[in-house]
């Protein structure tokens, strides 16, 4: 709690607001993306209505 930056091969764990509805389910991957770059990667762990 209260980590502002992560560094490669760090892991966390965050709860995340999506701007727009999209499916989701336990376990799928998915990528962050800034500017055309990845910049993280990970795994839903739990859908939280």
């Amino acid at each position: 709690e209260g980590v502002e930056m992560v560094m490669p091969g760090d892991n966390v764990q965050m709860t995340v607001a999506l701007i727009a509805p999209i499916a989701m389910e336990d376990g799928l991957r998915f990528a962050i993306r800034e500017g055309g770059r990845t910049v993280g990667a990970g795994v839903v762990a739990k859908i939280i209505e």
